[in-house]
């Protein structure tokens, strides 16, 4: 993350820090909810709107603060302790196909300080189940303690779920093969597969496409957002990917073997090199996963932590793990990117004596071993890609080029010109871009249920967002239908669980029918003491609301 941009974000706390401490029992102060603007989100800044109208029916004084992707993912993630509640989103990666890393990373407390629990909630309960089903390898056994996982969530809502959205995206079909497009389950047509395999039909051979989310970083130990992570995955490769089945497949390793429930030994694929043109070696592919080891990395630690040893011999990797771990080929050997040790090395070594960690690292010219190269980025503007040539998966475009088109509507505008030709991002009206589709000719749209969602986060290390109690009720006064019509028109189905319907042996149905409305939320609000006086939400009696300026 740039200076600038945590210079923006510092100087945002202003109208966020709390006031002094509150009297006894004292009026509930002014909550502040984030959001994108409404042209790059409408969705997010409708759902946001009806919430914030909802919650001062239970009198709270709510209050909207628009803020661009950049400046809110910065106030968020490296200011944890200075927000109330934020309009958040996870996006539909491949690693999650197995549920692990949302279950364990965005939850678990470890995770909390500088990882992806930026919610800061800690339930030592729930860190205990999330524990069990990381190391359980009976699938049976594994479901029935992430489906508990789930239902504890749902009991204690640290964070506010909305939607799993769908998916929707469309491509000029007079330009690409419809027949080479992949539809990956619970993520859709915007997937690495795509973009290796969609066919040319004619003279245009560049896939163009946009986002309405800037570019905040492209580094290979930086989860930095969804629109990053899909350039990110195309520049560097990994041992294995997830194929559009969500089973993890061969990729930079050209075969793994389990020897026993804690090692794994995988074999990679002759000949690879670097976008610099040095070799790719077993060397590289041990210090890839040593980096994030340390605290260099804090979004990757997480997918490491349970490797022992790792050795490299020749042109084979073995993998020893601590204990058995039923997520690791899919969330951690496909997670992990393959990064080149005599570009990296020097940078970690070099930021180990410095505040700065190898998130706020960007290489000048980016290099992986991926099947595209990268070309350039203009701040603002576009990330081009080229394929690259010597990759045994080249692809069958020639370019990748990503436009920021920060108004959906300009985006479909520039579909239907012929200035993109696939819709990446559309957080529009489903409808208008089926009309579209319909009125052209040229067009196809496919929407798939996404096994990433749509959500209000809650502050759980801030009061009163530190009472379960609270929590609940702010849940219970929001209806999902109404959130799935207004907010996503119907293109959504309603959620109470971070495990999608996408992932059916996985989720758990029973928790998403919850009873909501106005009336239950204010019962919760007695039941846990909060009293309502003269139209204002009031804290319990002796309960003192302090936070630090």
């Amino acid at each position: 993350m740039t200076r600038i941009l945590k210079t923006i974000a510092a100087a945002a706390l202003a109208t966020l820090v709390a006031a002094p401490a509150l009297a006894e029992g004292d009026k509930i102060r002014e909550i502040s909810i984030l959001t994108r603007p409404q042209a790059a989100q409408p969705s997010e800044f409708q759902f946001v709107n009806i919430i914030a109208q909802e919650w001062r029916k239970l009198g709270l004084d709510v209050k909207i603060q628009v803020m661009p992707w950049e400046q809110m993912a910065d106030l968020v993630w490296y200011n944890r302790d200075k927000w109330d509640v934020t309009g958040w989103q996870m996006v539909g990666r491949p690693e999650r196909s197995d549920p692990d890393e949302l279950i364990y990373n965005l939850y678990h407390s470890s995770t909390a300080p500088k990882g992806y629990n930026f919610l800061g909630y800690n339930n030592p309960d729930y860190d205990k189940v999330v524990e069990a089903q990381r190391v359980e390898t009976d699938a049976n056994k594994r479901q029935t303690l992430l489906k508990q996982a789930q239902a504890m969530l749902a009991e204690d809502q640290p964070a506010l779920m909305l939607v799993h959205p769908k998916s929707t995206f469309a491509f000029d079909k007079t330009v690409w093969n419809a027949s080479t497009v992949v539809d990956q389950g619970g993520i859709g047509i915007k997937n690495t597969w795509t973009f290796i395999e969609m066919e040319p039909l004619g003279d245009k051979k560049d896939i163009v496409l946009n986002s309405a989310d800037n570019i905040q970083g492209i580094n290979p130990l930086w989860i930095s957002g969804g629109t990053d992570s899909w350039i990110t995955e195309l520049i560097w490769d990994r041992l294995l990917r997830i194929g559009p089945d969500g089973l993890p497949k061969p990729w930079a390793a050209e075969s793994f073997e389990w020897v026993d429930a804690t090692t794994i030994k995988l074999k990679l694929r002759d000949g690879m090199k670097w976008h610099d043109g040095k070799p790719v070696t077993a060397e590289d592919v041990k210090f890839s996963f040593e980096a994030p080891a340390g605290e260099e990395a804090p979004m990757y630690k997480p997918f490491v932590g349970n490797i022992a040893s790792i050795e490299a011999d020749g042109n084979s990797v073995t993998f020893k793990l601590k204990k058995p771990a039923a997520a690791f080929t899919t969330g951690s050997l496909s997670k992990i990117n393959i990064i080149p040790k005599h570009i990296w090395e020097p940078i970690l070594t070099d930021l180990g004596v410095k505040d700065d960690n190898a998130e706020s690292h960007q290489e000048k010219m980016p290099i992986g071993s991926g099947p595209y190269k990268f070309t350039s980025w203009t701040t603002n503007e576009e990330v081009v890609l080229a394929a690259n040539d010597g990759h045994w998966a080249r692809p069958k475009a020639d370019r990748w080029i990503l436009r920021i088109v920060s108004n959906t509507e300009a985006a479909l505008g520039m579909l239907r010109s012929g200035e993109v030709n696939f819709l990446s991002d559309f957080s529009g009206d489903p409808k208008i871009l089926l009309n579209a589709a319909k009125e052209d000719g040229d067009l196809e749209v496919v929407s798939t249920i996404d096994m990433g969602f749509r959500y209000v986060a809650f502050n759980n290390r801030r009061p009163p967002f530190d009472s379960a109690g609270f929590r609940r009720a702010l849940s219970a006064a929001i209806n999902r239908d109404l959130i799935v019509g207004a907010a996503f028109k119907g293109f959504a189905v309603k959620s109470n669980s971070v495990i999608s319907p996408a992932l059916p042996f996985w989720h758990n149905a029973e928790v998403v029918d919850m009873k909501t409305g106005a009336d239950l939320a204010k019962s919760i609000l007695k039941e846990s003491g909060f009293e309502l006086v003269g139209g204002k939400l009031h804290y319990p009696d002796g309960v003192k609301e302090s936070l630090a300026e």
